[in-house]
């Protein structure tokens, strides 16, 4: 084998070519590999940051080069793979994962990414309010009106509410602008993050602050999670429900770690 990480990056066992979407996302459930290295790094050329096991570099799950736009991100992903233990565990590596998916499944289909992120531009979660209580009605306004006037700032687009759960089509030139947006997004790492952010919160406008700096992290997740805190505050904290949301909040971070790192 001309690189060691054959064995779990995707090398089909029958010969055929493995899916790239599915590989980088780790869908299927196989057997852990076992850790076969013993230094994780990285080396740097014109093209980035490459990650390296041993001093041999790596590739994704469809056998492109595993290469990162920053040091920092390179740093993050090594450190990914040096505190793995007997076995390599996909789901302890919420960066790797996504660098494959940008590597392997978005950078070939980048205008089907945008295309899929622009459709949400009409089902943002922001346009939608409780009528009831009012501490949920108006912890929702005060989390979200912010950005919703930094968004008329910003791209000229003018949200139109609706309360509970009725559809409200927005306006055509809303949507123009958020799409255009969008679109303006031509990294591949950057774009993952932005599809990662806006996929698991329901919406592109806080997906879109975190890209343009108007909300950090942890804000943004604040605002996308206001009525979990507020039922938690009401009903009390389910220690189930708890430890499904940390393992969103660690794809939320792995993303916006991406949304900050394309060059």
């Amino acid at each position: 084998m001309s690189d060691q990480t054959t064995d779990w990056l995707g090398e089909p066992s029958d010969g055929e070519r493995p899916d790239p979407v599915r590989a980088a996302r780790g869908h299927a459930k196989p057997a852990l590999p076992r850790r076969f290295y013993t230094e994780a790094g990285f080396s740097e050329d014109a093209d980035g940051f490459r990650l390296t096991l041993d001093g041999r570099p790596a590739n994704t799950p469809a056998r492109n080069p595993l290469q990162l736009p920053s040091r920092t991100l390179a740093e993050r992903v090594a450190a990914e793979w040096a505190t793995q233990e007997a076995v390599i565990d996909p789901a302890r590596m919420p960066l790797t994962r996504l660098a494959n998916t940008a590597i392997d499944g978005v950078t070939p289909r980048m205008a089907a990414v945008a295309a899929d992120l622009c459709a949400y531009a009409g089902t943002d979660l922001l346009a939608y309010r409780a009528g009831d209580p009012d501490r949920l009605v108006a912890a929702q306004a005060a989390a979200w009106d912010p950005i919703l006037a930094w968004a008329r700032d910003e791209f000229g687009a003018r949200v139109i509410l609706s309360e509970g759960v009725m559809h409200v089509a927005q306006p055509a030139d809303t949507i123009q602008a958020l799409s255009a947006a969008v679109t303006g997004v031509t990294d591949p790492f950057q774009l993952t993050g932005l599809h990662t952010l806006t996929t698991l919160t329901g919406s592109l406008l806080i997906a879109l602050a975190v890209l343009r700096g108007r909300l950090t992290p942890a804000e943004a997740w604040a605002a996308a999670h206001v009525d979990e805190t507020f039922q938690a505050a009401v009903w009390g904290r389910d220690a189930e429900a708890e430890a499904r949301l940390e393992t969103r909040r660690t794809e939320f971070e792995a993303a916006a770690a991406f949304v900050g790192a394309g060059g």
